[in-house]
């Protein structure tokens, strides 16, 4: 397996986290995003969205980080991080959604703006965090585990982005729910850590 990444990359480190949590051997292809890697022809070819990750498993190519950690999921075989039964399946897209919207559109988005100088609004975005921060915490005050009683890629979706919200200006000091949560997942056997970004930034 092939994983075309960036290490600033939260979607990229959902997909490199489950491949280290599952023990999949592959092979890390950096993409230098800065230089305009994503938008040339050759990775066009491989995701027209000009958007990281990629997972290519032996021609399998498969884009979006939560479609990753579906495909991977399946091809292991591990339902216990993707489950069959139906309810148990539904909860965990719940959350896989909830990384694409809420996730993407406010501690995401945030983070944007501090690491890649992106043109949103930060007393917006930071809003939108905490507002997603605070159900956060609601679901995380009385469970272990977003979707089930053990974690599931709904956990391994959320982690990213919240671990490093700190750095788009979030303060996570009034969650302690949410602390904890992130540090189930960092004990969890193969975690694989998300650089801290603005140190990443500052040396590229």
């Amino acid at each position: 397996m092939k994983l075309y990444h960036h290490p600033l990359s939260g979607h990229a480190h959902r997909a490199r986290l489950f491949l280290s949590l599952l023990e999949l051997p592959h092979d890390l292809i950096e993409v230098d995003l800065a230089s305009g890697a994503h938008k040339r022809p050759e990775f066009l070819s491989l995701n027209p969205f000009g958007q990281v990750p990629v997972l290519d498993d032996d021609g399998v190519v498969v884009t979006d980080s939560n479609a990753i950690l579906v495909y991977l999921a399946k091809k292991a075989g591990r339902t216990d991080w993707l489950p069959e039964e139906p309810a148990a399946a539904a909860a965990v897209q719940r959350w896989l959604s909830v990384a694409a919207g809420e996730i993407a559109y406010g501690p995401a988005a945030a983070r944007l703006i501090t690491v890649f100088g992106a043109k949103f609004n930060p007393e917006e975005v930071i809003g939108r965090a905490h507002t997603l921060l605070g159900r956060l915490e609601s679901r995380l005050g009385d469970h272990d585990w977003l979707a089930g009683e053990g974690p599931t890629i709904a956990d391994v979706a959320i982690y990213s982005y919240i671990a490093r919200a700190p750095e788009g200006n979030v303060d996570l000091g009034a969650y302690p729910a949410v602390n904890r949560f992130l540090r189930r997942i960092e004990a969890l056997p193969g975690f694989a850590p998300f650089a801290e970004t603005r140190a990443g930034l500052a040396a590229a």
